[in-house]
């Protein structure tokens, strides 16, 4: 006599999950974030607007899921630490680069801030998901150098954080110029030259 197996409730639900956030990914890349809606995703991942709803209570929501998911989320950062920041720095500022400068990962970070500026609660989120646990890792990292005689015992590492970053954010954000190596290489070069000791 075989038992009979009734569906896993869990497992559905995360397929279906799953199913959202990619056809918001794949859609805003496509059309643009002005273009995506609610109805558009839910037809591309096979669901009901329902169901988006019971999970999500905008789009800005689900794209900034879609994007923390892409992100692998920022729990556990940990950035490299070979002993030599200025190697270490150059390395993550060219994936940063290269990050922004991909479609994939593009469409989905300008959706993301277009809903950030206009919408407190979403920018609160990001901030407690995604910046923050980064930003720290960040910070953790330039500790290491200050320990290590590297950086300046007395170095804002925020300030630090801002020189390093900021440029990458405008330069991506107004289309100014391209994302280039050499551009990250540059941008550590004049922040190490700043705050060595």
């Amino acid at each position: 006599m075989s038992a009979t197996r009734n569906p896993d409730p869990a497992r559905r639900s995360e397929r279906s999950r799953q199913a959202v956030l990619g056809a918001a990914r794949e859609l805003v890349t496509e059309v643009g974030y002005a273009k995506v809606s609610i109805e558009a995703i839910a037809a591309r991942a096979g669901v009901g607007k329902q169901t988006i709803y019971r999970w999500w209570r905008s789009k800005g929501a689900v794209i900034f899921d879609a994007f923390l998911a892409l992100s692998e989320g920022a729990e556990g950062v940990v950035l490299p630490d070979t002993g030599d920041i200025e190697a270490d720095l150059k390395l993550v500022m060219r994936a940063t680069a290269a990050e922004f400068a991909d479609p994939e990962f593009e469409a989905p970070i300008r959706a993301l801030n277009m809903e950030i500026v206009n919408d407190p609660e979403l920018a609160a989120q990001y901030h407690e998901k995604l910046a923050a646990p980064v930003d720290e890792a960040k910070r953790e990292r330039l500790r290491s150098a200050q320990r290590a005689g590297q950086l300046a015992a007395d170095a804002d590492l925020d300030l630090v954080l801002d020189l390093l970053y900021a440029p990458i954010y405008q330069r991506w954000l107004t289309r100014s110029g391209p994302l280039t190596a050499e551009y990250a290489d540059a941008l550590v070069d004049a922040a190490l030259r700043a705050f060595r000791p």
